[in-house]
């Protein structure tokens, strides 16, 4: 009889292991998000009028939105897609699971609107970006030249690469830039 309760023993514990390994803990893609913004860059525009900027989010967490977006530089700024060589503004953005959120040339874009000055390359921007989940990401973006592609970017390895210039406004998840 001991022997066999032993035995029972054993196979419970071991079935009680095996359970804590399949479900145990929020996985990364159920679990919260865990944004980090990168590759930030606003072109110097041509006029006093208009400014777009560009940015990865980068999540290795749960799903987030970004919902809008503030600078000191314009007294609006807005999201926008871009499909088929036409601009649209969107309400937010969906921030995937383990993935990420582009805004690139020819895509997705901010644009900075109703100016208070005429940003020129060597600037640098604070933008606020509101997420659904993770609250507001602060980023201090510089502005490059008009022509300026992070492709052809020879100071870095990756437009994902860390920096200091950047700081979450909520300490419990962490922002970068480049």
């Amino acid at each position: 009889m001991r022997r066999g309760a032993l035995t029972s023993l054993a196979a419970a514990a071991t079935a009680g292991l095996l359970l804590t390994g399949c479900g145990g803990g929020a996985s990364a893609s159920g679990g919260e998000p865990e944004l980090t913004v990168g590759g930030a860059y606003i072109p110097a525009p041509p006029t006093a009028d208009l400014a777009a900027g560009y940015f990865v989010v980068t999540n290795s967490g749960g799903a987030d939105t970004l919902v809008s977006a503030t600078s000191e530089l314009a007294g609006t700024v807005t999201l926008h897609s871009t499909e088929g060589g036409r601009m649209r503004e969107e309400k937010s953005f969906p921030v995937p699971a383990d993935g990420t959120l582009d805004f690139a040339r020819g895509g997705n874009h901010l644009m900075f609107e109703d100016l208070t000055r005429k940003p020129v390359q060597g600037d640098t921007v604070t933008l606020e970006l509101r997420f659904e989940k993770s609250g507001v990401r602060t980023v201090e973006v510089p502005v490059r030249e008009a022509t300026y592609n992070p492709a052809n970017d020879k100071s870095s390895t990756s437009s994902h690469a860390p920096s200091s210039h950047a700081s979450p406004s909520q300490p419990s998840a962490p922002a970068d830039h480049h």
